[in-house]
């Protein structure tokens, strides 16, 4: 039995649904609003690798790393993002969340909120991890911002730690949240949700 087993995570209208290649065409029209693998801190496909992507991330589901889900709208199934648990570690009830994106049109939205609550709620509460992690560019302002914003800690940086998709070698800010952390991290989430405009 996998650590992760196949679950679809639903609040506010929006469903995280196991990624198949069935979201193939939905996934390269979220990723063409607003040509998002164009950004060099991001791991958005590019059109014609849209199948390869799912492809691999199905792979990776199958080795135990990574668990990804298509972002959908849960009345009309429209395909909003991705995003997934990897680097899953059982033995040490240990997941991060990460290869997030969304179509530019969902972005500053509820939509990201949504998510992490949903995933950390499943994380923390479902499958009884102990720490729950994050990793993001160090040129990726944008996420350490979001990150920092749903309550996690700033671990430390990884230097010279990954490839960009530009040939260029990133540095890896790492940040976690513990399950002690999860119950104020959850109110606040909440909170965000009740309050946004």
């Amino acid at each position: 039995m996998a650590f992760v087993e196949p679950v679809i995570l639903r609040a506010n209208g929006i469903a995280l649904v196991p990624l198949s290649l069935d979201h193939e065409a939905g996934l390269r029209a979220a990723a063409a609003d607003g040509e998002l693998w164009k950004l060099r801190v991001t791991s958005v496909p590019e059109p014609e690798q849209t199948r390869a992507y799912i492809e691999t991330a199905l792979q990776m589901r199958t080795e135990g790393h990574r668990f990804a889900f298509a972002v959908t709208e849960e009345a009309s199934g429209k395909v909003l993002g991705c995003t997934s648990y990897h680097d899953i570690i059982p033995s040490v009830k240990r997941v991060e969340i990460g290869w997030t994106w969304y179509a530019k049109s969902t972005q500053r939205t509820h939509v990201n909120t949504t998510c992490k609550l949903l995933m950390m709620g499943h994380a923390f509460d479902t499958l009884g991890c102990h720490v729950v992690g994050w990793r993001t560019d160090n040129y990726n302002f944008a996420s350490q911002k979001a990150i920092e914003r749903l309550g996690a800690k700033k671990d430390g940086v990884i230097r010279g730690h990954a490839l960009r998709r530009d040939g260029t070698i990133r540095d890896t800010v790492m940040y976690s949240m513990r399950a002690g952390e999860w119950p104020e991290a959850k109110a606040q989430l909440l909170y965000l949700l009740a309050h946004h405009s």
